[in-house]
Parts: C-alpha cells; sequence; structure tokens
C-alpha cells in the first residue's frame, strides 16, 4: 500500500535531505515550508504521516500537526526539534497527541527508523478499525448474560453511567465479570476511542510510576526512548485499573493527584500533561476494610467510588446458570453437545466459588472430552454433583392449639412454593422447575392441576 508522507519545513536544503532520505516506491511524499502552502495541499490527499519543523516561519510545528489531525484523524507525526528544546516541548507535544520526536541534528538511519515505527502504529491502527464492529458487538450489553432481578438492575445501572464521565468503581468477587462490564460501558458509547486495561498487582513498584505516567528519553537509567504511560494512552477514552486494592500507596498518592487536577507530569519533563481520560476501577476487596487497616486511601476511594456497581456473586443469581450454560455450549461447542436437565440441575445446586469463570472453564472441559452428544450426570466432576437433599423449612409451620387440616396445610405450603418459584424467575417454567429440583413436565402439571395463574402485581 502507498503511503502519503508530508514534509513540512521552512528550510529547504532539510526538506529535500529528508526526502531524498525517505525515497521508497511505498512512498509518495510531499513537502511544504509551512502553514500557508500546506493549506493549499489537494484536499482529497490522505495523509498517513507528517514530519513537521517545531519551529516553522510562519507558526509551531504543533499547532499546524494539530490542525492536519483534525483532517486525518488516524495521521501519524514526527516533531522535529533542536535539542535545547526538546524537554520543554513534549508536555505540550504530548497533550496534541504527538508521540514520535527526532532532534537535531539527526542521523538519515534514526529518520528511516522512527518513519518506519510510525507507519507501523498507522498499520495497527487501521487494522484496528476493522475490528471495531466486531470489539463493539463482543462487549454490548448483550452479552451481559442473565435474567434475574439482580442482571436486570446490573444492566439498566450501566445504561445510564454509560452515558456520564463521571468515575467508577466495580466490585464483586473474583470472576463475576468486572472487566466485562467496564468493557461494555466503555464500548456501548465509542468503541472507536482507546480502552487500556491495567492489572495494578501486575507492575513491578519500581515502574509503576513510569508505566502511569510515561517518561522523557534520558530522565533515568535505561530510558533510552520516550515513553508515553496509561494515562496518555487513554487520552479521549477509558483507563480501567483492575484489582485497584492491590496499588502501591506511593502511586495512590499520585493517582489522587491526577484525578484532582487532571493532569500529571511525566518523568523528567518540566510541564504537565492534562488528561480526560474516564478511571474505570474494579476491586474485589473490601475497599472499606482495606482503610481501617492503612492500606487504603480514604480519600482516594471517595474520588474513585463516585459511581459504585456490585456484580453479584454466581449464588445469588443461580436462576441465570441455564442461560449460562447454553451460552457457553453455543461458543465452546458452536451448538454440537447440550446438557441434560439432570446435569444442569446439579450446577444449580453448586454454590460456585469462582463465579462465571469457574463456570465457563467447567464447560469448556466437558466439551473436550465430550465432543459431540449431551452431558449427562455422570460426565460431571464428583465436587459438582448436588449430594444433598433439599429439605423444607416444614419446622417453621405451627401447629394451632384446635389442630389443621393436614392436606390443605400440605397443599397450601406446596402451593406457597410453586409460586414463590415462578415469580422469582418471572414465570419462566423450566428455570422454576430447576429452583424446585422437579423435572418441567411435573411442574406443568402441578401448575394445570391447581390452576396456578399469573396475577396482575406479577405482570407489574
Amino acid at each position: 500500500m502507498l503511503r502519503n508522507i508530508l514534509i513540512v519545513d521552512d528550510d529547504s536544503s532539510l526538506r529535500l535531505g529528508i526526502k531524498r532520505t525517505l525515497d521508497n516506491p511505498k512512498y509518495k511524499i510531499v513537502t511544504t515550508y509551512g502553514f500557508k502552502d500546506t493549506k493549499e495541499l489537494d484536499p482529497n490527499l490522505k495523509l498517513d504521516l507528517a514530519i513537521v519543523d517545531l519551529n516553522l516561519n510562519d507558526g509551531k510545528g504543533t499547532d499546524l500537526i494539530s490542525e492536519l489531525k483534525n483532517k486525518h484523524p488516524n495521521m501519524q507525526s514526527i516533531l522535529i526539534t533542536g535539542e535545547h528544546s526538546i524537554h520543554i516541548t513534549i508536555a505540550q507535544a504530548i497533550n496534541q497527541g504527538i508521540f514520535y520526536f527526532i532532534p537535531k541534528p539527526f542521523e538519515s538511519s534514526a529518520l528511516i527508523n522512527l518513519v518506519q515505527k510510525a507507519l507501523k502504529q498507522k498499520e495497527l491502527i487501521e487494522q484496528n478499525k476493522n475490528l471495531k464492529s466486531n470489539i463493539k458487538k463482543q462487549f454490548h450489553f448483550k452479552q451481559i448474560i442473565g435474567q434475574s432481578s439482580l442482571i436486570v438492575e446490573l444492566t439498566e445501572w450501566m445504561h445510564k453511567v454509560a452515558k456520564c464521565s463521571s468515575n467508577i468503581l466495580i466490585t464483586g468477587e473474583s470472576g463475576t465479570g468486572k472487566e466485562l462490564v467496564a468493557r461494555s460501558i466503555h464500548c456501548s458509547q465509542d468503541s472507536d476511542r482507546p480502552f487500556i486495561s491495567v492489572n495494578c498487582g501486575a507492575i513491578p513498584k519500581e515502574l509503576l510510576e513510569s508505566e502511569f505516567f510515561g517518561h522523557v528519553k534520558g530522565s533515568f537509567t535505561g530510558a533510552v526512548n520516550h515513553h508515553r504511560g496509561y494515562f496518555s494512552a487513554s487520552q479521549d477514552g477509558t483507563l480501567f485499573l483492575d484489582e485497584i486494592g492491590t496499588m502501591d500507596l506511593s502511586l495512590q498518592v499520585k493517582l489522587l493527584r491526577v484525578l484532582q487536577e487532571k493532569t500529571f507530569r511525566p518523568i523528567g519533563s518540566v510541564e504537565s500533561v492534562s488528561t480526560n481520560a474516564r478511571i474505570i476501577s474494579a476491586t474485589n476487596i473490601d475497599l472499606e476494610k482495606a482503610i481501617e487497616k492503612g492500606l487504603f486511601r480514604k480519600d482516594l476511594y471517595y474520588r474513585l467510588n463516585i459511581i459504585p456497581i456490585r456484580i453479584a456473586p454466581l449464588r445469588e443469581r443461580k436462576e441465570d446458570i441455564p442461560l449460562l450454560v447454553q451460552h457457553f455450549l453455543k461458543k465452546l461447542s458452536k451448538n454440537k453437545i447440550n446438557m441434560s436437565e439432570t446435569a444442569l440441575n446439579n450446577l444449580c445446586h453448586y454454590k460456585w466459588p469462582g463465579n462465571i469463570r469457574e463456570l465457563e472453564n467447567l464447560i469448556e472441559r466437558l466439551c473436550v472430552f465430550k465432543e459431540t452428544g449431551e452431558i449427562q450426570e455422570s460426565d460431571l466432576p464428583e465436587k459438582y454433583l448436588n449430594k444433598k437433599p433439599i429439605v423444607s423449612p416444614l419446622e417453621s409451620i405451627e401447629i394451632p392449639k384446635q389442630g389443621l387440616d393436614f392436606n390443605k396445610a400440605i397443599t397450601n405450603y406446596e402451593n406457597s412454593l410453586l409460586l414463590k418459584a415462578l415469580k422469582k424467575t418471572n414465570w419462566n417454567k423450566r428455570r422454576a422447575a430447576l429452583l424446585l429440583n422437579l423435572n418441567r413436565t411435573t411442574l406443568l402439571e402441578k401448575i394445570k392441576k391447581k390452576g396456578l395463574q399469573m396475577s396482575y402485581d406479577d405482570i407489574l
């Protein structure tokens, strides 16, 4: 693919030198000397890369790059700077989306390598753009599987908070899908913007500040290149801080300052960089208890917890298990495998300490060994078998002094159980049968025999 490269410099000899250095049949090179003749370029020309001198006769190169990016959003840019000015320019340049710099004087090989790197980045952006529609489908609210009242409430809340830019704190046990919820909130508005996911507990302490805020070349031993960091990478998008409760206290102080001031300073830079990244945090620990133990800052907690979202563990919404099983079977076996009612009934009575992640891993394991057909109760590992019979709390029924009608009391109790299960599942008879450990046909016969019907209150 032919790449269009623009060179802007008011020094004609430097323009010509760069053009000769980049002479390549894969490149179409256009040169201008400043703002005026750059504006006269063919409006149909799609720029892939602009190489611009910082100091032009008619303005600043950073301002020109900003104008060009408005017309060519995915265009990459290289800023040519004097060695003495690079450190005071870097913060402003990062704010304007410029991440490639080359100081004068420079070697031809260094320029060629930087151009190749910038164009490779452009290629990756184009590839990612082709995947955006699939990503948006993958992380849409519809991927939050379930019909329980807890899931309905969760998705309704997600729809509301997706429209605002406030910080969100997602809490829930490990394996409940906290990152899926975060990505769904992000992608529901604009999947073209960056979503940067960071596991706060996986970064070595000595690299924390550099990874989050970036650094300039030469700012410390080993800083051989400029590094932009997570906050710069997530500009205009979302920065997802997973396992925020494991973040080191020293970084918590710096993160709090960024949230308060909306600016940060890369290591080695003398200028601050503004940020408008939305912060979504997640944790599987109780942050309020961590605050009491001195492991987490109270002021940071309140900054992050503007909008709280709790994801219920799977044991609190067991009526969603059949839908999740069906979803994973379809995903992992492409409808070649199904599950028997007795096997499914066992899974519905398991406590799922690993939540949805554990359920998906189990279904994947079963699909590998089963390949085709129906998963039976005998196919389940022993720990997933429901060994304890369901015991009805009949001891709660009091017998009055004058006695009672035994058959009538049993009938009323049975009716009460059936109606509670039906109401809990919004009258989904298959899921109600699973809750009661009954066959679906048995439940249907009882409903018909007893004349049970959905009430007006159930509809509301």
